[in-house]
């Protein structure tokens, strides 16, 4: 029930499914449930709540449970949200395979655990899968699936589906790979940052404005295998004429950076200065960076109906 799990809760409810949410602690749920009913007022207020259902419709989806056993009875999809740590995700996923019949999906939200290190073993391995969301799934709706080497192809149509009701941009991979492929893209791109930054080349702050106004504005809409078709007569004749020039500069990239030391205390100290490390000022920049992806979120919808 911490943030990916409130905001996976609202995701579901918005699309009109019941939704039991699960934690350890009595407290942390109740909080849980707080919180989810000021975000949606928030929302309904700025226009911007999911869904056909109003406020009071979507929460009454809402239940909260703290036995494991009473939140997934009747489930037809769990999404497991606990930290990202291998030994307690693998523990909770041991847990649901004793209790889960053999139609219930078992899904989890990690970013980089593969699924073969996640539900190996498992009885009910053919219904695992991987549901990777981009974090906040409320306000950025892309959902990375990602099977088990033995997840039965019924498991991942199902997910697709229900994501695709959901109102998420699910993506299918073929296989599992280390990052999976959103966190190799973005990796890419923090590791060049890095570098720039490092070797004197640009400061923090012009770095971040190459990218909010300057990638970041077309890649809200476009791909960068679109922007390659797009910036010549079609891909092939992109590779003609820069071929030789992207080889030649992605040859001149360093090795993959340690993320340690000057160059992190100076990237530190740059973040700090425009937004302070302390929960408030974290959190007030937090809303006003969803309350933008809400925004471009609502345009993008409105572009793609016209």
């Amino acid at each position: 029930s911490g943030l990916i799990g409130r905001s996976w809760a609202m995701v579901f409810a918005a699309g009109g499914f019941k939704v039991k949410l699960y934690d350890v602690a009595q407290e942390q749920l109740t909080s849980a449930l707080e919180n989810i009913r000021k975000q949606m007022k928030e929302l309904e207020e700025s226009g911007f709540l999911k869904g056909t259902l109003s406020v009071e419709q979507q929460l009454a989806l809402i239940s909260i449970s703290a036995d494991l056993k009473a939140a997934v009875e009747g489930a037809t999809f769990i999404q497991e949200c606990t930290p990202e740590n291998l030994e307690l995700k693998k523990k909770i996923f041991g847990q649901l395979d004793l209790v889960v019949g053999d139609n219930v999906i078992l899904s989890s939200s990690t970013s980089c655990l593969l699924p073969s290190k996640l539900f190996t073993g498992l009885k009910h391995v053919k219904q695992c899968i991987v549901s990777h969301p981009v974090n906040p799934p409320y306000f950025v709706p892309l959902v990375e699936i990602v099977p088990h080497p033995e997840t039965d192809p019924s498991t991942i149509e199902r997910t697709y589906a229900l994501m695709k009701k959901t109102g998420q941009s699910p993506v299918k991979l073929n296989r599992e790979i280390e990052g999976f492929v959103l966190n190799r893209l973005q990796y890419a791109v923090i590791s060049e940052a890095w570098r720039l930054v490092g070797e004197g080349v640009i400061s923090p702050a012009d770095l971040d404005l190459v990218m909010s106004d300057g990638l970041g504005m077309r890649y809200a809409f476009i791909g960068p295998l679109e922007t390659m078709h797009l910036n010549a007569e079609g891909i092939s004749n992109y590779c003609k004429r820069y071929r030789d020039g992207m080889r030649l500069v992605l040859n001149t990239f360093g090795p993959v950076p340690e993320f340690s030391g000057e160059i992190e205390q100076k990237i530190n100290q740059a973040m700090s200065e425009k937004i302070p490390s302390v929960p408030k000022v974290l959190d007030a920049r937090r809303k006003w960076r969803d309350d933008c992806l809400t925004g471009l979120a609502k345009l993008k919808k409105e572009i793609k109906s016209d």
